[in-house]
């Protein structure tokens, strides 16, 4: 009965409270939680998804892209290093400013070197001009230099120099602004400057053209002359010549006067030896016959001493 009493006692006292361990139990638990750690590998691990954890950084396409500007900011800045070095060697920079050129505050644009260009677009009402006491010397390589503004175009060439316009030229000395040369045909008649000796035109408009009294109109073409009046066309002089390589050929709407001595050169007439029959071959003749008053007028001819007597000829009796 007094280990069954002593037994109640001992459950009794650990249900009340903890029950004391001595020494040697205390060191033999120690050890064995520490044996149980050391060969444990997967003490403090917890099986986490990756997916679901928050990703820093730049991946996927926002790292390609990264990438993409990175490179493009590299070209970039070889592009601008190329021209730096460029600027610096053509403007030839260095501590005492450019060596090639000055910059105004007047916006003057001064070259001290021999400057070497292709194309030039100067701001509007422009001047291109060389210093007072030194000539400005422009030079193209093989090539006409040109000098352009709308549809006014000034070319230099080896062996000519043109201007074309639409809108009409003039030239005007600076200092005293007397007026050179002009296309204002409504203001004064065109003159031809000084030293001028010949104009060279493909088509021009004018109501007349005449030369000074000393000296010869001449008006030559290398193919076809073409010469029109809207009413009519008037030539006048001391003495008219034409000379022709090929055929000239009159028309007029009612009639065409010569009035004066009328001499044709028939060394380049076709004609037929004495020997040939009239009217033979495919030959068409006609006789240039003239009226009192000037007029011409052709007939046929048919037969050996024909004369200009036609019944419908313009002249009446008189031929």
């Amino acid at each position: 009965m007094a280990a069954a009493a002593a037994a109640a006692g001992t459950e009794q006292q650990s249900s009340n409270g903890p029950v004391k361990k001595s020494m040697r139990e205390k060191a033999v638990e120690r050890r064995n939680v520490n044996k149980e750690h050391n060969s444990n590998f997967k003490a403090g691990y917890i099986p986490i998804d990756e997916d679901r954890l928050h990703k820093t950084g730049l991946r996927g396409r926002k790292g390609n892209l990264a990438i993409c500007v990175i490179i493009l900011l590299f070209i970039l800045a070889v592009i601008n290093l190329i021209i730096t070095l460029v600027i610096w060697a053509v403007i030839r920079i260095g501590p005492n400013g450019c060596d090639s050129m000055e910059f105004h505050e007047s916006g003057l644009l001064r070259f001290k070197q021999v400057s070497d260009m292709g194309v030039i677009h100067p701001l509007y009402k422009s001047t291109v001009g060389g210093r007072r006491n030194e000539n400005l010397v422009i030079t193209g390589n093989n090539q006409p230099i040109v000098f352009q503004q709308g549809t006014t175009k000034l070319s230099v060439e080896k062996n000519k120099t043109s201007i074309t316009s639409d809108i009409g030229m003039q030239f005007f000395d600076p200092r005293t602004q007397h007026i050179l040369f002009s296309t204002d045909y409504e203001t004064h008649e065109f003159h031809l400057p000084s030293g001028v000796k010949s104009l060279n035109v493909q088509k021009a408009s004018t109501e007349r053209i005449t030369s000074n009294a000393t000296s010869d109109l001449n008006i030559k073409v290398d193919g076809r002359a073409i010469v029109r009046g809207n009413e009519g066309v008037f030539i006048m002089g001391k003495t008219i010549e034409f000379h022709m390589g090929g055929n000239m050929e009159l028309k007029a709407e009612n009639s065409i006067i010569l009035n004066g001595t009328v001499m044709v050169s028939t060394t380049r007439l076709p004609s037929s030896s004495s020997g040939d029959q009239l009217g033979s071959g495919d030959w068409v003749r006609y006789k240039l016959c003239m009226c009192a008053d000037g007029t011409l007028f052709k007939v046929q001819v048919t037969g050996q001493n024909m004369g200009c007597q036609i019944s419908d000829n313009p002249c009446g009796n008189t031929h």
